[in-house]
């Protein structure tokens, strides 16, 4: 069997979110009609648009491979992009690629991908809820919002960025620091969100690199005090490892960090540094199934718990992820964005099973779940044709 082509898709949706994004996919085709999916790590158009690009400029590369040659495949790719960054592009690429070719080779042996990995470890993959509470802009908002979408959904732990003057995600880090009414707004929200749903519900604090080493350590043993926080999720920004053993080694509430680092040699040093409690590296971000499991494993040896990331993207990411984490020990929560389910479940060919705050896989071959090709048509933003 050999790859014998290769298809990608760009499709675009305000549905699924806060804000528009952005989702590419990649079809591999071989010369036995076995077709494989694969989903890029972008989640806005540039990026989206970029990694496309990149996909198809792997076609010399890829149509004539054995698919099932993944390890080297993997690396093949990750060398191919080395000098455009060994991080960020080059793994969103390679984690198109790498889903497309364990869903091939599940497909060619009849089994599903945790099967081919080393076996479930468990059959229902526990989540916590994010996105749920979109629209909401006040404290009262928020505590109805975690009745219906958190409680009421089964969900026993839910994430959340309550420091609304801090958005746009990902672009408001300037000096660090939050004015102190939008510091008190944050503690109120999380507070109301805590009533609400109880005290054995887990809260996670998603702070999104926004903060400079005081503020974040502030903000951090605070919400702890006052709400019981589970952890406090990316306190300042991921370039400083320095900044972040400085939190640490000042916060309370345990601290998790992984979804912007990419590959386990970005992990070992913060393992090595005792750096956080737990990870949470990114399926599409990382490598794809290949190294987030390598990940998984790096993660064990010093008795950390994974938690990978799962949003903003498409429904691959959780599949993936999902595969991964019934296989290993060190395992947490899978993140779920509540908001994408209702998407998710138009794109399969099969809709995703979640019961009680549960992922549970069908168990079919390769990844278990194909693309609707008509809805990325309908939703197509741009193709290769």
């Amino acid at each position: 069997m050999i790859i014998s082509d290769l298809k990608t898709y760009v499709v675009q949706l305000k549905d699924a979110s806060r804000y528009t994004v952005t989702w590419t996919y990649l079809r591999i085709e071989t010369d036995t009609g076995i077709v494989g999916w694969g989903e890029a790590g972008a989640s806005v158009q540039n990026t989206a648009l970029v990694c496309r690009t990149g996909l198809e400029q792997l076609r010399p590369i890829l149509i004539g491979e054995n698919p099932s040659d993944i390890e080297r495949i993997w690396h093949k790719i990750y060398r191919t992009y080395t000098y455009f960054g060994s991080k960020g592009f080059g793994t969103a690429i390679a984690s198109a690629v790498d889903l497309a070719l364990w869903d091939i080779k599940g497909k060619e042996v009849g089994k599903p991908v945790f099967d081919l990995i080393g076996g479930r470890f468990r059959n229902r993959i526990l989540l916590y809820n994010n996105t749920w509470f979109l629209g909401a802009k006040t404290p009262e908002e928020f505590a109805d919002y975690a009745k219906r979408n958190v409680i009421d959904q089964g969900y026993t732990a839910c994430k959340i960025d309550p420091f609304l003057e801090m958005r746009p995600y990902h672009r408001m880090y300037q000096s660090g620091q939050i004015s102190e009414s939008g510091e008190q707004e944050g503690y109120d929200i999380v507070a109301s969100v805590r009533e609400a749903v109880g005290p054995k519900h887990e809260i996670l604090i998603d702070a999104h690199g926004h903060y400079n080493v005081p503020t974040a350590i502030r903000l951090a043993n605070n919400l702890h005090e006052q709400s019981n926080i589970t952890w406090f999720e990316e306190p300042v920004p991921p370039e400083s490892y320095d900044a972040l053993a400085s939190v640490r080694q000042q916060t309370v509430p345990p601290i998790c960090i992984g979804e912007r680092l990419r590959t386990r040699w970005d992990f070992l040093p913060v393992l090595q540094n005792s750096l956080t409690d737990y990870i949470m590296p990114d399926t599409l971000w990382t490598g794809g199934i290949t190294e987030i499991r390598k990940i998984a494993q790096l993660a064990e040896i010093y008795n950390i718990p994974i938690s990978p990331h799962c949003v903003p993207l498409g429904p691959h990411e959780i599949i993936a992820a999902a595969h991964v984490c019934s296989t290993v020990p060190n395992f947490y929560r899978l993140e779920s964005g509540f908001s994408a389910i209702p998407v998710y479940q138009k794109m399969l060919t099969e809709p995703l099973l979640y019961e009680d705050g549960h992922l549970i896989l069908n168990g079919k071959p390769g990844l278990g779940y194909d693309l609707r090709e008509d809805w990325l048509e309908e939703n197509k933003f741009i193709t290769n044709e």
